[in-house]
């Protein structure tokens, strides 16, 4: 993650929140600078942080960092949504091994961070047809749903293909509902479920909203991620040219009306955070990053219909 550009923003008084069944956020890299960073974009509206780690948790000090995290956002308001962890916990590489050992601790650091969902990647048997991972899957996560369980956490498979297909791939093979039927059959546990984007579905060509209309009972955090299909190259270049046809966006630059997908979570029951997953989007990056999430944040707001206001009595 890239160190950010602008000046601290104004640390916001304690907002009331308890209403907001639905809350928009960001995810910012978990390390030992994390508190800091949430500390400069506290102002700029976020409501909730994703804290995510990229394949290990080994170098950091997750006792400290919740110390740390949380006394920056005492008082605001604001909470810490989930952890993240992404890597291959299947695989039996060095990083895939404290990938598992990640999903491991970032379970039982969850409390410390008053949050109660641990997210991250199913894994993968490296280069082989995907039903060939199901067995690895149900002997790994069987125990890490009861580790959650006894800690009072859910756990979220994203939906990310990784360039991964059917066939072959790395990192995880849950990107597709074929899969997502498969591994929930693997591990039928009540505490597992899903964190879904519909930028993977468009990447896959997938309409996201009937799916999510299945799907949304087994949504348990959103990450708020967006695609644009270039029609145009698709239809000249195909599948497999040389040409890329779809572009990763922030959400208010993609493809999808959010508002839809807000509709379609509230009306599912959903209660959690949409949280924005910056460093994609092809216009909106570097010096612009930040320009672009908080235009997504106040895009996902409004789309939700704005901050919740109670009726009169």
């Amino acid at each position: 993650m890239p160190e950010l550009m602008t000046a601290p923003a104004t640390r916001r008084s304690a907002q009331d929140l308890s209403k907001e069944t639905i809350r928009v956020g960001t995810l910012v890299q978990g390390n030992m600078t994390s508190a800091r960073y949430i500390e400069q974009i506290l102002g700029y509206g976020f409501e909730s942080f994703q804290l995510f780690f990229w394949q290990s948790v080994e170098s950091v000090d997750l006792r400290q960092l919740a110390r740390e995290v949380n006394a920056v956002l005492a008082g605001t308001g604001v909470t810490i949504s989930s952890l993240g962890i992404f890597g291959n916990p299947l695989a039996t590489r060095e990083k895939d091994l404290e990938t598992l050992k990640g999903w491991e601790k970032c379970i039982d650091a969850a409390p410390l961070f008053n949050c109660d969902i641990v997210a991250g990647f199913a894994g993968r048997v490296v280069d082989k047809p995907i039903t060939e991972s199901l067995p690895v899957f149900t002997k790994v996560f069987t125990p890490l749903t009861e580790r959650a369980k006894a800690n009072g956490v859910r756990l979220a498979i994203e939906n990310c293909d990784m360039g991964g297909s059917w066939s072959g791939g790395d990192w995880n093979f849950a990107h597709s509902p074929e899969s997502w039927e498969l591994m929930f059959n693997a591990v039928p546990a009540e505490n597992l479920g899903l964190e879904w984007e519909p930028c993977h579905q468009l990447v896959s060509l997938i309409d996201p909203l009937p799916q999510l209309r299945k799907w949304i009972g087994k949504v348990v955090h959103v990450h708020g991620k967006d695609a644009s299909v270039q029609w145009d190259v698709l239809k000249t270049y195909g599948l497999r040219g040389s040409k890329s046809y779809v572009q990763h966006r922030t959400p208010g630059f993609g493809d999808t009306n959010w508002t839809d997908v807000i509709s379609i979570l509230r009306a599912g029951g959903f209660k959690g955070s949409i949280d924005i997953e910056g460093w994609h989007d092809p216009v909106y990056r570097g010096e612009l990053e930040m320009t672009g999430q908080v235009s997504g944040l106040n895009y996902l707001k409004r789309s939700r219909g704005g901050d919740f206001v109670p009726n009169p009595s």
